[in-house]
């Protein structure tokens, strides 16, 4: 036998292609194996994919052909292309699919930790960047801003806007399709619920609060206890977040249009102020086309400047917003228009270029600056982001979003140096770049996956006391069929499968001392007698010692039964139905 030292053993291996996927299977060595996660690898995942428009690519196509330098023109724009998409974080994505229906409104607290989403149908979702995972991108809690807990009702409303205080990310302000907005915590607890105005008095300067619904509202550039709200009562209303029972001041905005009795609509409101400290600017549009400036610590009497057919009668005008310095106004109307506007010199547009509008469907369409107010940024029906230059507004980037489904409202974070979009299609996007973004969707990629336990799965676990799988077992109200829901008038559920609530009665809520009542209560141990049972106790001594009946026990008369044959009772007549 030879040492082992110089022999040489083989071992044999199953012969697999370098680039074979069943390659990631085979062990490559003994013992436990520690799975890390390769973050690069999970970025690049998230990259996204650009398809060039067929039509684009003819033209490239049919340029090529024309030249004899075509190649190196074609790699000259293709380079260019890179380069506007690598100024911009919009390089890599991830999408979260929490709503039912269109996404209307987005907020992020100024950290950027926490992210909102709300929702035409009626919720708003919280998810958290610091607590999910790339296989675990969904919403920790979901919020029905007017769910009653104490009757379990719900009477949801459309969310037109929420947005966080910009000092701090403790509250935010929710906008329904309701008269009366709402302050609430970043917990989903609501703060403040603002007053309803009284809708049979005529003048609105003498009302409380809003009396039609409310389309919008925003904080104040440097007072954090200030909020504005716009209404369709043809009002601004200025509130106090510590005074939900009147605001604090009303700017009611007369219209100059024939045929309205000086009412109309006012459909958004932005309020900005320079950070060098100057005076703040509020400014907000009407249904009727105008836009109206005011001075933005007040008075409110008269408007500091008014544009009377800034966008055209009759359109929703949902966008608008003011830049980080406070002299430009962008404002994005229903007739198609995306105008610019100075506020130094504030009668006619700057510069004014078409965009397809998609506030006849979705009033909620926005339009933002960028942080630095480099850049201006809005969606399209189409799907696209657009990314204009805010001197003359043309697009330096577009980029698809959801392809054919319109992109409805956009916001760019100033910390995170992300862009995020809701669609109609109930996405929400968070557009980065790794390389310029920092924390949010990029904190959430640089993570592990979370590992997939079976009890994660209720389909898969096991009940082992019973021995059977959890498919097998059926939940009350989980068969298919009509379900109904919802509670009535008394507050019992609709669905008969659902288990009822006990009523707690005045006696259940405070039950005094048992032996207090024993003591002092006359006949109180009959409460938890049976009735019969009482009754019978007292059966034989009242045949042994008839006490009412012993006087005519002799004289009582001896029930006598007719006697019928077997078959009698079966051929004749039922003796219920016969008449007589």
């Amino acid at each position: 036998m030879a040492d082992s030292d110089s022999d040489d053993y083989w071992v044999q291996e199953p012969e697999l292609a370098p680039n074979d996927p069943m390659r990631n299977f085979m062990p490559t060595s003994f013992g436990k194996t520690s799975k890390e996660a390769n973050i690069a690898a999970q970025i690049e995942q998230t990259r996204r994919k650009v398809e060039i428009p067929e039509k684009e690519k003819k033209e490239k196509k049919d340029a090529s052909d024309s030249g004899s330098n075509s190649d190196s023109d074609d790699d000259d724009s293709e380079s260019d292309e890179e380069d506007e998409a690598d100024r911009f974080p919009v390089s890599h994505e991830i999408v979260f699919t929490t709503h039912d229906r269109a996404v209307t409104s987005i907020a992020l607290d100024p950290a950027g930790v926490r992210m909102l989403t709300g929702s035409l149908d009626g919720t708003i979702k919280f998810h958290d960047f610091s607590s999910m995972t790339p296989t675990t991108l969904r919403a920790f809690k979901s919020v029905d801003p007017w769910e009653s807990k104490k009757s379990g009702s719900t009477d949801s409303h459309p969310i037109q806007h929420i947005e966080f205080s910009r000092h701090s990310g403790g509250a935010f302000l929710c906008v329904t399709a309701h008269p009366q907005a709402k302050i609430m915590s970043r917990d989903g607890d609501v703060l403040t619920e603002f007053v309803k105005g009284d809708m049979y008095l005529r003048d609105m300067n003498h009302t409380k609060g809003h009396v039609g619904e409310v389309t919008s509202g925003t904080w104040h550039p440097t007072d954090q206890n200030l909020c504005v709200t716009a209404g369709l009562d043809s009002t601004l209303r200025i509130w106090d977040v510590n005074n939900k029972r009147s605001q604090k001041d009303v700017i009611v905005f007369k219209s100059k249009v024939a045929g309205n009795a000086g009412r109309t609509r006012m459909t958004a409101v932005a309020w900005g102020a320079p950070p060098s400290g100057g005076a703040p600017v509020l400014v907000s549009a009407a249904l009727d086309g105008s836009l109206v400036m005011y001075s933005g610590n007040g008075p409110f009497i008269r408007p500091t400047a008014e544009i009377k057919d800034a966008h055209q009668p009759d359109t929703w005008t949902g966008g608008i917003d003011i830049s980080a310095d406070g002299r430009m106004v962008v404002t994005r109307g229903g007739d198609g228009l995306i105008k610019l506007w100075d506020t130094r010199k504030f009668k006619q547009p700057l510069i004014k270029v078409e965009h397809p509008s998609t506030s006849d469907r979705y009033p909620m369409s926005n339009i933002k600056y960028s942080p630095n107010s480099s850049s201006i940024i809005t969606g399209s029906a189409s799907g696209h982001l657009h990314i204009l230059n805010p001197a003359n507004l043309r697009p330096e980037h577009v980029t698809p979003i959801t392809p054919g489904v319109p992109v409805i409202v956009v916001d760019w974070h100033e910390k995170l140096n992300q862009i995020i979009t809701g669609s109609a299609n109930s996405e929400t996007h968070v557009l980065y770049n790794p390389e310029k973004s920092r924390r949010g969707a990029l904190e959430v990629m640089s993570r592990a996956p979370k590992v997939r336990h079976i009890d994660d799965d209720p389909s898969a676990t096991m009940d082992q006391s019973a021995g059977i799988s959890g498919d097998a077992i059926v939940a009350p109200g989980a068969l298919g069929g009509t379900k109904r829901g919802g509670v009535t008038v008394s507050g019992k559920s609709r669905d008969p499968m659902r288990p009822q609530v006990q009523t707690i009665t005045p006696f259940m809520r405070s039950q005094p001392d048992a032996k207090h009542i024993s003591e002092n209560i006359p006949l109180s141990k009959m409460l938890h007698e049976d009735p019969r049972e009482a009754l019978l106790k007292y059966a034989d001594a009242a045949k042994k010692d008839p006490m009412f009946t012993n006087a005519w026990a002799k004289t009582q008369p001896v029930t006598q039964y007719a006697e019928t044959s077997d078959g009698e009772g079966e051929e004749g007549p039922d003796r219920k139905k016969v008449k007589r």
